[in-house]
């Protein structure tokens, strides 16, 4: 086996599986390991992705996010151990690759717009479909039937002599 070979097999075992598809411009929640002695916690990270770099193990995303005034910028390793969870909050509407401009805003003009009415979600290298889960149909893949509701025959009622009839 040669040594790139070997380096490849060790980069790809230690490669997360859990990891959401998230892009630049979406707010997410990154959950970090905290080790203080012998005490480990986990802190929560909220904030909005400005950059993603680099490929396999070596994979970063940076985060901005405005604390107490003062604008936060932090940097992950994607694969890290110390991550334990990243759930994504919001998808963004972004036309840049890097989202660098955001550093130097605060208020109104740090927000990035909402996607809305998203299309079927791409699915990342790591996300695999469960084949336990039921398979559901869409409107393409059924084919058109009209189908019209069964309407009982009307059967006439018969009215007792020397009545008249009432208007409705």
């Amino acid at each position: 086996m040669s040594r790139d070979a070997l380096l490849e097999e060790i980069e790809t075992s230690q490669l997360k599986a859990d990891i959401p598809h998230f892009n630049v411009g979406d707010t997410i929640k990154v959950h970090i390991r905290i080790i203080e002695g012998e005490k480990e916690r986990t802190q929560v990270f909220t904030g909005t992705v400005i950059a993603r770099k680099g490929s396999g193990i070596s994979e970063t995303f940076s985060m901005y996010r405005v604390a107490y005034g003062a604008g936060m910028e932090r940097v992950f390793p994607l694969h890290s151990p110390r991550i334990a969870k990243i759930e994504v909050i919001r998808l963004g509407k972004v036309r840049r690759a890097k989202l660098y401009y955001l550093r130097g805003t605060a208020g109104k003009a740090a927000k990035v717009k909402e996607k809305i009415g998203r299309k079927k979600s791409k699915k990342g290298p790591a996300l695999v479909e469960d084949p336990a889960s039921p398979k559901v149909e869409t409107k393409a893949e059924t084919p058109k039937e009209e189908k019209k509701p069964e309407v009982p025959p009307k059967t006439e009622e018969k009215k007792p002599e020397g009545e008249t009839p009432k208007s409705e």
